[in-house]
């Protein structure tokens, strides 16, 4: 495994922890359209610290999983400090703190970005999760809880630096704002200004022009990109050769969309079984198609098809309409 700085060479375009979404099998898949970092959906702490099996599942990365960060979230500074160290036995390349999630149901609990209503306990909480573990500790959070007098982010970076937490990922909009309006970058050129370790942007990278606009603009260490990679995964590939070589490339081919389809199926029918393994690449299967010819009448009928055998039937006779 790389040393945790040398994960931050060269501008990393990283894979965003998302619920239900990067499970191991997806990041397999991003990982090999040119992820360089991979993070875990989030783990609830109470739920791994009572051994519930989809917690431990999450915990669990294969010896080909790398780099890949665990993320934990939780209220309780002394729980997230129990299950920092659990998440390390894992041998993640970091573990990530959660203080990010705006979803109501977990930021009114005070876990995710609930901790930014009360800055000074966040920056204790840190403290304790790196005295607790030996591997580096990283947190990704949001620019503030509401408005302008609510956004502590430059402050709060310079704060976790000194307790030791080794990169802060800042998404660019507030805990209110959901995925609402757009992301503000500026917030992390601000925060690059006032520390040493290496900050992350994410928020609004949809392209390879986005994040080498958005390094540039900010000298960010590197994009984390979430929703534009549930439907489009090719997008890390088009952000490496683009801010290795200046290069942009084709996106992908129509037998490069079907082919993912394919083998996204294939693997999440193996791990999971029918119909489950089907209902479970849904989200992703309508924009690997999308843009193209007839895309929204193969869309319909792949999404009332619940068998292996029939959404592969669908796109063999879809790619041999299109090829007719």
């Amino acid at each position: 495994m790389k040393p945790f700085d040398e994960l931050f060479v060269g501008h990393p375009a990283i894979l965003a922890p998302m619920e239900d979404v990067t499970d191991a099998l997806y990041r397999k898949l991003c990982r090999n359209l040119g992820a360089d970092l991979c993070v875990t959906e989030f783990i609830n702490v109470e739920g791994l610290l009572r051994g519930c099996k989809k917690a431990k599942q999450k915990l669990t990365l294969a010896a080909d999983d790398q780099p890949t960060a665990i993320q934990i979230y939780g209220s309780d500074p002394g729980r997230l400090a129990e299950a920092a160290v659990v998440a390390e036995q894992a041998q993640p390349a970091f573990v990530d703190i959660n203080c990010g999630c705006w979803v109501p149901k977990i930021a009114r609990r005070g876990a995710g970005a609930g901790w930014l209503r009360d800055p000074v306990a966040m920056v204790e909480m840190a403290k304790l999760v790196v005295g607790t573990v030996s591997m580096p500790v990283t947190v990704k959070t949001r620019i503030g809880w509401g408005p302008e007098d609510q956004m502590p982010i430059v402050d709060l970076a310079r704060r976790m630096e000194d307790v030791g937490v080794r990169a802060l990922t800042i998404h660019c909009r507030t805990a209110k704002m959901g995925h609402s309006g757009a992301a503000d970058w500026s917030w992390v050129a601000r925060a690059v200004e006032v520390v040493d370790m290496p900050v992350i942007l994410n928020g609004d990278v949809k392209s390879a022009h986005d994040a080498k606009r958005a390094i540039d603009e900010t000298g960010a260490a590197g994009v984390m990109i979430g929703r534009r990679a549930i439907e489009h995964p090719w997008i890390f590939r088009e952000v490496r050769r683009f801010l290795d070589d200046g290069v942009l490339i084709d996106p992908p081919s129509v037998t490069e969309r079907l082919n993912l389809c394919r083998e996204h199926l294939v693997a999440s029918v193996a791990h999971r079984g029918e119909p489950r393994g089907v209902f479970c690449t849904r989200r992703h299967l309508g924009g690997y198609i999308r843009g193209l010819r007839r895309a929204s009448h193969l869309r319909q009928e792949l999404f009332q098809c619940d068998t292996l055998a029939g959404c592969l039937d669908l796109l063999d006779r879809f790619e041999g309409m299109l090829a007719a």
